[in-house]
């Protein structure tokens, strides 16, 4: 019996059944199960209309994890939005459906990220989210990345330059790693001899959701510190010598009439070095496999690549979801589908269901680079949250595949791909490919 058949109508009395069983899509070995499994799990979820409440106990003694106050002694878990318009109503009212205190893990905040945490964007809600989402906001919209775009195919070309003399090869080490760490770095002022350290840390940032363990979370930790101690070497770096770039912005922003703080700037440097590689990575991978797995696809892309590029692009970031989840807190008592909410509870948006919705999209689980309209949620919902790096990860993705199949219209992947659920990213980790 699935948590859909025990839950559906489930009310507040805090019966911990189920909880830890692999049937639990906060549970990382939920993860682990084919594609096709995952799949039907959602659209199980999805036909029920309504949401549905999973048991989860707290993975550290004492941390608030669970429902509201009036869920009754014990009643530790999460609501799960499955369907499209579930999603793009919560997304749409952050004023009853917060970001804060947590929007990646289902606890406030891991021990790892102690205070830090309440310099990320993840986690803020307005007025002050609005403040200081401005204050970057600009670098990352489509005239702010013109200035950059020279950068960008220049790295683009790179890239694939370097892929096709190593082929066969790696596709996530030699091409999807590499494009967005050097572009997001270059934009926000990263030396290259910083890159490795970066992806490193990035990794075990991703990792926060399904890392419980102490020793997971002294790395996690490490990584926080990482990030703070490079961008304070870098904003010593620019205070002194400005340049062309996102960090010599953080620097120079006041915010309320005073310069942002140390653990502020740690935060920006960290959510945006993060999120500008992660969907990017996670995009150019997923791009090569569902091409490889659909010739008929890939040469209608090769017949037009100019015009239906940004349709495979799109078509790509929906099939795939590379951000598969994010928290919101209900903040008043409300309704979901007729099903009450509480002030206090959690709720889990999964955009990869959302991206499945037979009520939207048709023939949901084919890969359809003409489909029109797609209005995927993989950057998240309507909200002042919708992901800073859509633009930019748009352009990457269109650029490289631009360049590459031009080039090397054969290039394709020769064994299935090793998937990742790091925690909220849907990634590849490698990826064999050949010309």
């Amino acid at each position: 019996m699935t948590p859909l058949d025990t839950n559906r109508n489930r009310n507040r009395d805090g019966n911990r059944d189920g909880d830890g069983n692999g049937d639990n899509p906060l549970r990382p070995e939920f993860w682990k199960k084919p594609a096709g499994e995952i799949d039907a799990f959602f659209a199980r979820l999805r036909a029920g209309r309504e949401p549905v409440f999973f048991p989860y106990r707290p993975a550290h003694p004492g941390s608030r994890s669970g429902a509201g106050e009036g869920a009754g002694e014990g009643a530790y878990g999460f609501y799960a939005l499955t369907r499209h318009a579930q999603i793009t109503e919560v997304s749409r009212r952050p004023d009853l459906f917060a970001s804060a205190p947590s929007s990646s893990t289902l606890e406030d905040r891991s021990p790892a990220f102690g205070n830090s945490a309440e310099g990320s964007l993840l986690h803020m809600d307005a007025p002050r989210h609005t403040v200081m989402r401005r204050v970057v906001a600009r670098a990352f919209n489509p005239s702010g990345l013109r200035r950059h775009d020279g950068m960008i195919t220049a790295a683009a070309r790179r890239v694939v330059d370097e892929l096709l003399e190593k082929t066969p090869c790696d596709f996530v080490t030699e091409a999807a790693v590499q494009l967005p760490l050097r572009a997001i770095c270059a934009i926000v002022g990263v030396p290259a001899s910083a890159y490795e350290d970066v992806v490193r840390a990035t990794d075990t940032i991703t990792g926060i959701a399904n890392t419980t363990d102490r020793t997971g979370l002294d790395t996690v930790a490490e990584a926080v510190t990482y990030f703070s101690t490079l961008m304070g070497d870098l904003a010593r770096l620019r205070r002194g010598n400005p340049a062309d770039d996102v960090t010599t912005t953080l620097v120079r922003a006041t915010v309320d009439g005073r310069p942002l703080t140390d653990a502020e700037l740690g935060a920006f440097l960290r959510i945006l070095l993060v999120g500008g590689n992660d969907t990017t990575r996670s995009t150019l991978a997923h791009m090569l496999h569902l091409l490889t797995d659909n010739p008929g696809q890939k040469q209608l892309l090769l017949a037009d690549l100019p015009a239906r590029m940004p349709g495979a692009v799109e078509e790509t970031l929906r099939h795939a979801t590379p951000g598969t989840w994010m928290r919101r807190n209900v903040t008043r008592d409300t309704t979901m589908d007729g099903h009450p909410l509480h002030a206090g509870d959690r709720i889990i948006l999964y955009y990869n269901s959302a991206n499945r919705d037979e009520d939207v999209f048709e023939h949901p689980h084919a890969f359809d680079i003409g489909r029109s309209p797609n209005p995927h949620l993989s950057f998240g919902g309507p909200s002042p949250h919708h992901c800073l790096g859509a633009h930019l990860a748009r352009r990457e993705s269109g650029l490289f595949y631009r360049e590459l199949l031009t080039r090397a219209p054969g290039i394709h992947a020769t064994a299935p791909p090793a998937h990742t659920y790091s925690g909220l990213i849907h990634g590849i980790s490698h990826l064999p490919c050949a010309r």
